[in-house]
């Protein structure tokens, strides 16, 4: 059981909060690529670790991200002009390139010098994988910026769908490794048969088990932990058992069980104490691999459908999700279609930050459990002056992943080191 103050210490990232500043050693996914997919487009603002951000494409293709506030008087640079290589503030012209460095001051006196005495607050960028990232931290601890294991080289189709999340990032992250929950909440998606291995089509996820209690070991690593759920397979389970290992990757990205078309994981950006931007990811052979609007059809997470422009749910607390209570007399178990929307109906309801002070844990959540131990210990570790953990020496090599298979009971786990799919 979590104290009130261990919680604390592990959900929230605003200010000087410890996990906040353990977060900013790691590149931060700060939005999609097809967000600021034009040059000289529109502005965005993004929001990451309760600091607000403006987000943009520049004439030459470059991505930037600055401080949202005009460092003049303090307007928001997201009503920017977007043009020449850089945002020209609407109240007095002044104008920042990518770098923060401000290029012009229309507002001043010709030979004022004040120009060359003003930096604006902006983070090295960079693109990759369908995602904008920045390094957020202070300057002396940029470390170079590595692919994930789920975007291992440009030739890997990523498709992402994304869903601004109304509560904190670690119960968002606890729900992507708890592998107990999906053969009840989202038994009506993934489907018990009788086949060799997990499979996709376009309508369903399929295992060979109906094993609802599987049990459960964790190993640690640098990088934080793997673990897998045993399951009695449906054939041959006096010999053999369903395996799958789940990837925690600190502090908040998971590398989940694939199926025989693709790879699946999750990255979970803290926008700040209270609200996440959950990302729910397929990657792989762009030949097996949904492209992005078919994955966010099959997950019902489409925009303008499932999720606004900016990715907020339609479905939500006020509206109780939009659950069909017909379709669940029906058969339907959630009455909610989508994965990640039965997955978000459970987090949200948890409170804005869930209080773990109230569990009651059992044998199924010996990920959860690892989790909260772990990164408490990674946090006073941090505190005290060590390594962040996945940072540097710590960072998870790129072969790392998650597998699924039946195995011989003779077979350890831990051995196995199944490639992607």
């Amino acid at each position: 059981m979590m104290t009130a103050e261990e919680n604390d210490l592990l959900c929230r990232v605003e200010g000087q909060a410890p996990m906040g500043q353990l977060m900013r050693r790691h590149w931060q996914a700060i939005c999609l690529t097809e967000e600021v997919g034009e040059p000289d487009g529109t502005p965005i603002r993004a929001r990451v670790l309760g600091e607000d951000l403006v987000v943009f494409r520049n004439t030459d293709g470059e991505v930037g991200v600055m401080g949202e506030l005009c460092p003049h008087r303090r307007a928001s640079l997201v009503y920017a002009r977007n043009e020449h290589n850089g945002l020209r503030c609407l109240y007095h012209g002044w104008k920042m390139n990518r770098m923060g460095e401000v290029v012009e001051m229309s507002s001043e006196p010709q030979g004022s010098g004040l120009a060359s005495k003003v930096q604006h607050k902006s983070y090295p960028s960079l693109e990759w994988g369908g995602f904008v990232w920045a390094f957020m931290g202070e300057s002396q601890h940029q470390t170079p910026f590595t692919p994930p294991p789920w975007a291992p080289n440009e030739h890997v189709r990523v498709s992402i769908a994304k869903v601004i999340i109304p509560c904190n990032w670690a119960q968002i992250l606890e729900g992507q490794i708890d592998s107990a929950h999906s053969s009840s909440l989202h038994s009506s998606d993934m489907v018990p048969a009788r086949i060799g291995g997990a499979k996709a089509t376009d309508k369903s996820w399929y295992r060979p088990s109906t094993d609802k209690s599987p049990k459960m070991q964790t190993h640690r690593e640098p990088y934080g932990f793997r673990y897998v759920a045993i399951r009695r397979p449906i054939e041959n389970a006096a010999t053999h058992d369903y395996v799958r290992q789940t990837v925690y990757l600190a502090p908040s990205s998971a590398l989940i069980p694939p199926n025989d078309m693709y790879n699946v994981a999750n990255i979970n950006t803290a926008i700040d104490d209270t609200h996440t931007a959950f990302h729910f990811i397929a990657w792989g052979d762009p030949k097996t691999t949904p492209e992005t609007h078919t994955w966010r059809a099959f997950l019902h997470t489409e925009k303008g459908i499932d999720v606004d422009s900016a990715f907020h749910p339609k479905r939500t607390v006020e509206n109780h999700f939009l659950q069909d209570r017909q379709a669940m007399k029906a058969g339907n178990f959630t009455g909610i279609p989508g994965i990640p929307n039965q997955d978000m109906a459970m987090w949200v309801t948890m409170g804005p930050i869930a209080d773990r002070t109230y569990d009651r844990l059992g044998a199924s959540d010996l990920a959860i459990v690892e989790f909260r131990k772990q990164m408490l210990d990674e946090l006073r570790h941090f505190m005290n002056g060590g390594d962040p953990v996945g940072v540097g020496a710590r960072a998870a090599a790129p072969t790392v992943t998650a597998y699924q298979a039946i195995l011989e009971k003779t077979v350890s786990w831990r051995d196995q080191t199944s490639p992607a799919v």
